[in-house]
């Protein structure tokens, strides 16, 4: 029985189990439930990109959509309360850990002390859309052949978290560099 509650089974174990009325009743309650939380997020998703204005100087950088402006700009607020780009990328949670000990400096990585939300955001924005935004395509293939993997895809979501920055805090359209 814990097994079952804990779902520790191989495929092919799940194909052998017997489905009773109960078994196939709650399948059915689950799909539903699945169903009813889809259609939830459909909407939630329509309520923020309903939020953001067609002409706003987020939804001018490549990659950044309705729905990736709309929840930087509701998580964010008001841009202007970071005066660089700097306190910026820290509140995202990518700044660098930085340890100094004489002449020696360490990079730690990054200290993920900011809001858990945009670093994810800004992460995996950084990972599906650098290839489309020819600034971050010119920082990755500067710095493919040093940092390796997650080292890199946090640099360019560092990079791309200070041109939303740029962006927003300039109110000027996207202009690749």
């Amino acid at each position: 029985m814990e097994r079952l509650a804990k779902g520790d089974f191989t495929r092919e174990e799940l194909y052998q189990l017997e489905y009773t009325p109960i078994v196939l009743e709650e399948i059915k309650i689950l799909a539903k439930n699945l169903l009813e939380i889809q259609e939830r997020l459909k909407e939630v998703r329509r309520m923020i990109e309903g939020q953001v204005p067609q002409d706003h100087v987020l939804l001018t950088i490549p990659g950044v959509g309705k729905l990736a402006a709309g929840i930087i700009i509701g998580i964010v607020g008001d841009v202007k309360r970071f005066p660089k780009p700097e306190s910026f990328v820290a509140y995202c949670g990518l700044d660098p850990v930085v340890e100094r000990s004489g002449r020696a400096v360490i990079s730690r990585g990054i200290s993920k002390r900011g809001n858990k939300y945009l670093r994810s955001l800004f992460y995996f924005l950084a990972v599906r859309n650098y290839s489309r935004n020819p600034t971050l395509l010119k920082f990755y293939e500067t710095h493919k052949d040093r940092l390796k993997g997650r080292k890199l895809y946090v640099a360019l979501a560092r990079k791309l978290a200070r041109v939303v920055w740029s962006v927003w805090y300039n109110n000027k359209p996207y202009e690749p560099k």
